[in-house]
């Protein structure tokens, strides 16, 4: 998923297959709606890079879309595997720009163990770090795709519980009501159930908690195998499914908001790209990713097909 690291070392990305040697042409019909007015991006060949999950190969797309709308020649090299590879693709000049999440680059990129719990602050704290790095983060989106325990119509309706302080009341009140469905992975990071129970004083009994594969436990808690499950708060199967997510009530979680990434070069030769994706990113929201994510998800559908018809229907390209 987004904290996961390309197989190769960074500094054989080349030549590892980790996918940079590839790309195609975007070649959508497309021409400025709201953004691109004038082609401020004309002449400009700009190639654009993303991890291989759902969400961020329809962000890769919109992405591209928005700068062809504008005038430039994009090059397709999105659904690069893990996180590391996209990352060095954009510092290298290899690609130009991609979307990153705030808590990645904090964590995973930058090193730090302890997330800082205001989104804005998490941003601002990330851009100015990166500088050094030749890369530059443009505003965040709404959009955060973090971790959150989820739980089906039944279960809410029979609990109540909307937050995860009130979970962790249900979980001392009554041990039986409180069972988990996770990944072997959040069962064990400190940045997951471990933490979780710290951070609110929770302690769930081993024998209440079920590990298993990630798109198991949205079918799982839907069927109420299990009480609540561990979701990503942008993933496609909430909505579909019609699960309730607890809200992180004390910040246990870092933010996790998708942000573009332009490499600081590039940038200062196209200055527009920012005011060409910026309206782009203000619109992104957990509820416009849930339902396009949904599309791919749940629907089948493709992935820059799914960007495309999106930018089309929110007027930015035509």
């Amino acid at each position: 998923m987004r904290r996961g690291t390309c197989l190769a070392l960074a500094g054989l990305l080349l030549a590892s297959g980790c996918g940079l040697t590839s790309g195609s042409p975007m070649v959508d019909a497309v021409r400025p709606g709201t953004i691109g007015r004038g082609e401020p991006l004309k002449g400009a060949r700009l190639t654009v890079t993303s991890k291989e999950f759902t969400e961020q190969l329809i962000l890769g797309a919109i992405m591209g879309i928005a700068f062809q709308a504008a005038g430039a020649d994009v090059l397709d090299r999105t659904g690069i595997q893990g996180s590391i590879g996209s990352r060095e693709a954009v510092k290298k000049g290899d690609a130009d720009a991609q979307f990153e999440y705030t808590g990645t680059g904090w964590i995973t990129y930058l090193g730090n163990s302890r997330p800082i719990p205001d989104p804005h602050k998490q941003w601002e704290a990330v851009r100015d770090a990166d500088v050094r790095n030749g890369l530059t983060w443009l505003p965040p989106a709404r959009l955060d795709n973090t971790y959150a325990l989820a739980m089906n119509q039944a279960g809410f309706k029979r609990y109540g519980t909307r937050t995860l302080s009130q979970v962790a009341a249900l979980a001392k009140k009554d041990p039986g009501a409180v069972t988990l469905c996770v990944e072997s992975e959040f069962a064990n990071r400190a940045d997951g159930l471990p933490g979780l129970e710290k951070a609110y004083g929770m302690s769930v009994p081993a024998r209440n908690v079920t590990q298993m594969d990630t798109g198991i436990i949205y079918t799982q808690v839907a069927k109420g195998k299990c009480a609540y499950g561990e979701v990503f708060t942008t993933d496609g199967r909430i909505k579909s499914m019609n699960l309730v997510v607890m809200a992180d009530d004390r910040k246990f979680f870092p933010d996790y908001n998708a942000a573009p990434v332009i490499n600081t070069r590039v940038l200062k030769k196209w200055p527009a790209i920012a005011s060409v994706i910026g309206p782009v990113t203000e619109k992104l929201d957990n509820s416009v990713a849930q339902t396009l994510n949904g599309k791919v998800d749940v629907d089948g559908q493709d992935p820059h097909q799914v960007a495309l018809d999106w930018m089309k229907r929110e007027g930015f390209v035509k």
